[in-house]
């Protein structure tokens, strides 16, 4: 079989015009210059990291709020003033940005803290030192000039569901060892429950400053989107219609403005896809099932086995009933753990996977009061219904079921 010559297809490609000018601009990682319906939660930071602008070390924060609420876009804009004027000032103020959700960067507390150290000139091996080894040298390299360094550790939870709080309590206490550096703390999780759940000892020095962002309506994500658009794409190739279509189908999804961008860039490539010269609110519902399998899919590839059978579980429950509760679910799950070949986990863990499970989007699970009963959780499905088979069949096919 002769393979088919694809040259002529790239070269088409490039003499075609893109419908983009820059789509980077759609993208998770950029800071626009300015930031809509975020002022107050600007001001609430800025107010908090001010003293470092006068060498002196402000309080920890920690900032919290669903995916998509502006978090990381807010706090790498703060922190890009207050170094942009500590240059003017010849100030030694310096950041270090680190998602802990990366794997083999930041899954175990060895990696962060060696990646931490690797990013302020530090040479670390990848494994072999003691952990507090390279806690050494991690101070050893930043304590040699006096400077001040705001710390932001983006998906906080995630190290902390890996590892345990204890980086975090050796994080905060790092301060009184050091003699001419010193170190705020600016923690960003999508878990609002997060801090709940930490020791009282952590939660105290980590949490000494809270902010809270709300989650965006849909005309606050019209808004961004036009802004953002606009440096996006070329002049009027977005037709009527769509950036509304594709802010409500966010705005359903918590008011998540990454998603919406998200779905916004996607539908771009998709029109480009097809040689249309305009973005149509068709290209807005292409996107939406894009995205919405390829998310699910990939988020369940990648789960753990007793997470998967308790979804499965879910999935089965939910065929009958409307109102579906997490002690329904726990029958389900333990048969199939015995076809699966699993040891079946306690109903409270089941439960704290439920929660898992809604916070990656998949499932809508509420706490509800049963009296003297207790509490539980009020389940149902959050996948859409064209996306359904394709995840039954593979979670049939991964469990062996």
């Amino acid at each position: 079989m002769v393979q088919k010559d694809i040259s002529k297809f790239f070269k088409d490609y490039l003499n075609k015009k893109s419908l983009f000018i820059d789509k980077k601009a759609l993208q998770n990682n950029y800071t626009p210059e300015t930031i809509p319906h975020r002022d107050e939660q600007i001001e609430q930071l800025a107010g908090i990291l001010a003293p470092s602008l006068r060498m002196q070390k402000p309080s920890n924060v920690f900032i919290y709020g669903k995916t998509g609420t502006g978090k990381t876009c807010v706090s790498q804009y703060v922190i890009n003033q207050i170094e942009r004027i500590s240059k003017e000032k010849k100030l030694n103020i310096k950041s270090y940005y680190l998602n802990c959700k990366l794997k083999k960067v930041a899954d175990t507390e060895y990696r962060l803290i060696a990646q931490m150290a690797r990013g302020f000139g530090g040479d670390v091996p990848a494994t072999g030192l003691p952990t507090d080894e390279v806690y050494k040298i991690f101070i050893k390299i930043i304590d040699n000039k006096k400077q001040l360094i705001i710390l932001v550790l983006d998906e906080i939870d995630q190290i902390v569901n890996k590892t345990g709080d204890g980086i975090l309590y050796n994080l905060t206490r790092l301060n009184p060892e050091l003699k001419n550096c010193e170190i705020c703390i600016l923690g960003i999780s999508n878990d609002l429950m997060f801090t709940e759940n930490l020791d009282p000892r952590v939660r105290s020095s980590l949490g000494e400053e809270e902010l809270v962002f709300p989650p965006y309506n849909a005309l606050q994500l019209q808004d961004i989107l036009k802004q953002r658009s606009n440096i996006a794409f070329k002049e009027n190739i977005i037709e009527e219609g769509v950036i509304e279509k594709c802010a409500a189908y966010a705005a359903r999804e918590h008011g998540d403005a990454r998603r919406a961008l998200e779905l916004l860039r996607v539908a771009g490539e998709l029109s480009e896809r097809e040689n249309s010269d305009k973005i149509k609110i068709e290209h807005i519902d292409l996107a939406e099932e894009k995205i919405e399998r390829d998310r699910v899919v990939d988020i369940l590839k990648t789960q753990p086995k007793q997470i998967q059978v308790v979804l499965h579980s879910i999935l089965n429950v939910c065929n009958d009933n409307k109102r579906v509760f997490t002690g329904d679910v726990f029958e389900l799950y333990q048969k199939y753990c015995l076809k699966v070949g699993l040891k079946n986990l306690t109903q409270r863990r089941v439960s704290d996977i439920v929660a898992e499970l809604d916070m990656l989007g998949i499932i809508n699970a509420k706490v509800v009061s049963k009296g003297r009963y207790g509490r539980t959780r009020e389940i149902g499905l959050a996948i859409s219904s064209s996306n359904l088979s394709n995840v039954k069949k593979m979670l049939k096919e991964g469990l062996g079921l």
